[in-house]
């Protein structure tokens, strides 16, 4: 398991920019955290070292296809979502297929979901500082 220290929200963007040198078509990301961790920072930081500036959450739509430079990214939100159901008529599967990088924050909601090989993201409070640990499962 590795360890990241993060201590702002632009070094959260910065942490997500330099992340994306560990991305490929077909990669999952999961991101766990509380309210206010850093989980769309970091997603924008992916969208933006990817090449795409434009990238918002997804918490009322529930996915956001974000078109990038180089890949694709399917930004996902789980928090709102109440039964397993709704994201498979959303086409969780087909998101899966289609080659491009699966980003779902709340992720520890429906692990079940998750593909092996998906590279865990847990994002921890500690003081004005956040703790990232990554593990891929």
């Amino acid at each position: 398991m590795e360890e990241i220290w993060i201590n702002s929200a632009e070094e959260m963007v910065s942490f997500g920019e330099t992340f994306t040198k560990r991305l490929s078509e077909g990669t999952c990301v999961a991101i766990v955290g509380n309210l206010g961790a850093g989980k769309t920072h970091f997603t924008k930081g992916v969208c933006q070292g990817l090449g795409n500036a434009d990238s918002s959450s997804p918490t009322f739509t529930l996915v956001n296809e974000v078109m990038t430079e180089s890949l694709t990214v399917y930004h996902f939100d789980f928090y709102r979502i109440k039964h397993i159901e709704e994201l498979y008529d959303l086409g969780w599967d087909d998101y899966l297929d289609k080659g491009g990088v699966v980003i779902a924050e709340w992720a520890d909601l429906y692990p079940e979901l998750f593909p092996a090989g998906t590279i865990w993201l847990k994002i921890e409070h500690h003081e004005d500082r956040r703790r990232v640990l990554i593990k891929v499962v």
